[in-house]
C-alpha cells in the first residue's frame, strides 16, 4: 500500500489553553495582506505587566477556564523576536512559577512563537531556543517562491522583498525543528503563483504547508476559477511526482467538501476559550480583538490584569455555535465541512456590534477548494488501485511460474 502522507496536527490540538502574551506591535515588515492594521513601535510590553498576568493565570488553576490538562504560552507581535530577551524573562518566570506553585501545567507546556525568520539566526534568539528547545515550536512564514513572497512580505521603511533575508534561515530551522510546518497565505493578487510556491517549499525540505486564504473580503470577480485551475495544476504534480508520500498540503484534506447536519453545530473559531493579553494588560478572547486587528470596530476586551476576567464578556463566546450565527445557505450547504471562518472578522465586518454574524467573503474560495480536493483524492486512490492492481498481478505471475 502506497503511505500517503498526512497533516501533522500541532501539539496537543484542542485541548491546550492557549495564552497569548503580545509582547510589541511593531514589525520590520509591512506585509501586503496582513491584517494587523494598527501595527506601530510604542506599544511594547513590559516585564512587570507579563509577571502579574502570569500570576492571575497560575492562580486560576482550578478555575474552568483555566483546568485544561496543557498549556500554550505564545508569543506574537509585530515580530515577537524583535523582544528576545522580554521573552526569554516571561519564559524564565513561567517556568519557575508554575514548578514553585506544583501546577499541574509545568508537566505539560509549551513556548510557541510564529516569526517572519529576519532574526532567527541571531545569537540571542539562538540562545533562547537551545534553553527551551524541548518545549518549543516555532514557525517560520515564508510565503513560497521569490516572486509570490516579495509581493506581500516586504520592508516597511523600503517596500523591498524579505525573500533572501528569510530564506538563508530555512536550513537552521529546519534543522532544529525538522518536522515544523510553514503558513502561507492567499490573497487576491497571488493566486496565479500557488503551485510554484507550494512545490518550491516542498524543495527547500517544508514537507508541511499550511496554506489559507484570507478572511477579509478582497476577492475579486474570477479569483475562483484561478484558484481551483492552480490547485488542481497542484494536485497533478503531487501526484504524478509522488510527492504525497514525503509532503502535504492543508488544501487538501479528505474530511472538506461535505454536508453538516444539524447535530455537528460547533464554533470553528476558538474565540473565547483562548487569552490574549497586550502591553496595557487587557485580556482579549483572541489576539484579532485587540484594537491594532480591527479596521471598524473598537476592541473588544474581556477584562485586565487588575480586575481579572469579566466572565459576563466572556460568555457570548462561549454561547457561539455554527447555527447561530451561519445564514440559511451555509446550515444548507452540500460541501460545508471545511469552510472555516474568522470570529474577530466576522465581528469587524457585521452590519452591527454582533458577533452572530458570519461573514461570507470566502464561500466561492471555499467552493473552488472544494472542486479542486476532489480532484486530487479521487485521482491519488485512482493511482493507489491501479499501482496495487499491477503489484497483485506481478505476484500472481511470479506464485504461477
Amino acid at each position: 500500500m502506497i503511505n500517503i502522507t498526512e497533516q501533522s496536527k500541532s501539539w496537543q490540538e484542542g485541548v491546550a489553553k492557549e495564552i497569548t502574551f503580545i509582547v510589541t506591535k511593531d514589525c520590520q515588515l509591512a506585509c501586503k495582506y496582513c491584517y494587523l492594521v494598527g501595527k506601530n513601535s510604542n506599544e511594547r510590553m513590559s516585564f512587570d505587566v507579563a509577571k502579574r498576568a502570569v500570576d492571575y493565570i497560575l492562580g486560576k488553576e482550578d478555575d474552568k477556564l483555566f483546568n485544561q490538562e496543557s498549556v500554550i504560552w505564545d508569543f506574537i507581535g509585530g515580530e515577537p523576536f524583535l523582544e528576545i530577551d522580554l521573552i526569554d524573562k516571561i519564559s524564565d518566570y513561567i517556568k519557575v512559577q508554575m514548578y514553585t506553585l506544583n501546577h499541574h501545567w509545568f508537566n505539560s507546556y509549551r513556548f510557541s512563537i510564529s516569526t517572519n525568520g529576519l532574526n532567527y539566526d541571531n545569537e540571542r534568539v539562538q540562545k533562547y531556543i537551545s534553553k527551551n528547545i524541548d518545549h518549543l515550536s516555532i514557525g517560520i512564514t515564508i510565503d513560497g517562491t521569490q516572486l509570490k513572497h516579495d509581493l506581500n512580505r516586504v520592508y516597511k521603511t523600503s517596500n523591498k522583498g524579505s525573500y533572501n533575508d528569510v530564506v538563508k534561515n530555512i536550513p537552521l530551522w529546519l534543522k532544529q525543528f525538522p518536522n515544523t510546518g510553514t503558513k502561507v497565505t492567499i490573497s487576491s493578487a497571488d493566486i496565479p503563483y500557488i503551485k510554484e510556491s507550494v512545490l518550491h517549499l516542498f524543495s527547500l525540505g517544508i514537507h508541511q504547508v499550511n496554506i489559507n486564504c484570507v478572511f477579509e473580503k478582497v476577492w475579486k470577480p474570477g479569483d475562483e476559477i484561478i484558484f481551483e485551475q492552480q490547485l488542481i495544476e497542484l494536485a497533478d504534480e503531487i501526484i504524478d511526482k509522488d510527492l504525497f508520500k514525503t509532503s502535504s498540503c492543508s488544501f487538501f484534506d479528505e474530511s472538506i467538501g461535505k454536508p453538516l447536519d444539524d447535530n455537528n453545530n460547533e464554533n470553528w473559531c476558538g474565540a473565547g476559550k483562548m487569552l490574549a493579553i497586550d502591553s496595557a494588560g487587557i485580556f482579549y478572547p483572541c489576539t484579532r480583538f485587540a484594537q491594532y486587528s480591527l479596521r471598524e470596530k473598537k476592541s473588544w476586551d474581556i477584562g485586565n490584569i487588575e480586575e481579572g476576567i469579566n466572565k459576563n464578556k466572556v460568555r457570548p463566546f462561549l454561547l457561539l455555535n455554527r447555527s447561530s450565527q451561519s445564514p440559511e445557505e451555509c446550515m444548507k450547504c452540500e460541501i460545508a465541512s471545511g469552510c472555516a471562518w474568522c470570529q474577530a472578522e466576522n465581528f469587524d465586518s457585521a452590519e452591527t456590534y454582533t458577533l452572530y454574524q458570519r461573514s461570507t467573503a470566502i464561500c466561492k474560495m471555499h467552493k473552488a477548494q472544494v472542486y479542486a480536493n476532489n480532484y486530487y483524492w479521487n485521482k491519488l486512490y485512482r493511482k493507489i488501485e491501479l499501482e496495487h492492481y499491477h503489484h497483485s498481478n506481478k505476484f500472481e505471475s511470479c506464485c504461477n511460474i
